[in-house]
């Protein structure tokens, strides 16, 4: 025909087979570079791992000449060469940690407790004098109203009662007749025991009254003793 004419190339099946075996060759000679690298790479990292753990083997084998001092706050020698006859009224100190600087509140963040100096910002307890009474335990039942009352035993100011050291009539029978007896001559003659209090009281005893003429020194008599030694 009178038209333009295009030639076309027909592959062949010897060109396809070079095609391929080249594309084969790059593939194989790719994966030899990336197997190549890793097997460098781990021989990198297995001799570097390993001059380490020979170090640590030869720097555990020699013996250190440095000596650390420990200081614990539970052990109260700070110096153990110091000796216990060392120890004089001149060096005698606390343990370490056994004794703190004073907690200055209100004096900055810095300090612990600083601003509210630990009370809160709300409440009745962070408010400015005391809360509470001496006692208060937040509305429950207070101690002092759960524990029972002491017969005879009134409390509060003007409720003290004095405590007397007794003497018993019946301890006065082994007194001269016409001596003067008080507590320091019973004390000798060891008919009473050393007195808890400096005040001596004459009560009536078990037994009978039977000394005579004898004269009673004492800071207070019952009316029962005082009718027998009278009597």
């Amino acid at each position: 025909t009178g038209g333009r004419q295009t030639a076309l190339s027909t592959p062949t099946r010897g060109s396809d087979l070079r095609r391929y075996t080249t594309t084969n060759h790059t593939y194989t000679a790719t994966m030899r570079v990336v197997i190549l690298s890793t097997l460098v790479a781990t021989a990198a990292a297995f001799s570097s791992f390993t001059p380490r753990t020979v170090m640590h083997t030869s720097t555990a084998s020699n013996t250190s000449t440095l000596s650390m001092k420990i200081f614990d706050h539970k052990r109260r020698a700070a110096d153990e060469s110091e000796a216990l006859s060392d120890y004089s009224l001149g060096n005698l100190r606390p343990a370490p940690g056994s004794r703190h600087r004073k907690s200055r509140k209100g004096r900055g963040i810095a300090a612990g407790q600083g601003a509210t100096c630990g009370f809160g910002m709300r409440g009745q307890k962070s408010r400015a004098g005391r809360p509470t009474r001496p006692g208060f335990e937040g509305g429950q039942q207070p101690l002092y109203r759960r524990l029972p009352k002491f017969a005879g035993q009134p409390t509060g100011p003007g409720h003290e009662k004095e405590a007397y050291n007794l003497i018993k009539l019946d301890e006065l029978n082994s007194c001269a007749e016409g001596s003067t007896v008080n507590f320091d001559a019973l004390f000798e003659s060891k008919a009473v025991t050393k007195a808890k209090y400096s005040i001596h009281k004459v009560v009536a005893g078990r037994e009978d009254f039977t000394a005579k003429g004898v004269t009673v020194q004492a800071h207070a008599f019952t009316q029962s003793a005082r009718d027998a030694i009278e009597g």
